[in-house]
């Protein structure tokens, strides 16, 4: 078993705090030994996350707060961001947003949606849970080449 580093943050459900979190998630990452776009990638990933709870998490904005975990591996980087909002139904959701199909045209593609779209083309991994006590975003990012191909479940050696 590996070792890991967790370290925790809560934050008002505020958009000011965005900022914050996003300054940490550098600092560590950079750490970790990822790459200037690599971090960048996963700034905007943990950007939209925390975004899609303040707009969507079923609280107004200020009164609810986020919990943002990040699992620190020799090989990865673990992001969680938790929120008490209501659950939804992923899969329904996809299919009304997108651009899911590359074969619609630029003129047809649905607004919204797009946060989920760009954090799961952005890491490696992404797993959604829905339950009665909220929403759970965890996103995973592979260091040097190690990841997940698209619709698979398995890590594999990137070449």
């Amino acid at each position: 078993m590996s070792n890991v580093d967790l370290i925790e943050m809560k934050i008002p459900a505020k958009a000011e705090y965005v900022g914050v979190i996003r300054l940490t998630l550098s600092g560590i990452a950079n750490r970790i030994g990822f790459s200037y776009e690599e971090i960048e990638d996963i700034k905007v990933a943990i950007s939209e996350a925390i975004t899609n709870s303040i707009t969507h998490g079923g609280v107004k904005e200020g009164e609810g707060e986020i919990t943002i975990s990040f699992g620190v591996y020799e090989d990865r980087l673990e992001v969680m961001v938790a929120d008490d909002g209501e659950s939804f139904q992923l899969n329904e959701v996809k299919s009304k947003i997108g651009p899911y199909k590359k074969s619609e045209s630029m003129e047809d593609l649905r607004e919204g949606g797009f946060g989920l779209f760009l954090i799961e083309v952005l890491m490696d991994k992404v797993q959604i849970n829905n339950g009665l006590d909220g929403v759970t975003v965890l996103m995973t990012k592979y260091l040097n080449g190690v990841g997940v191909d698209l619709d698979d479940d398995q890590v594999s050696s990137q070449s």
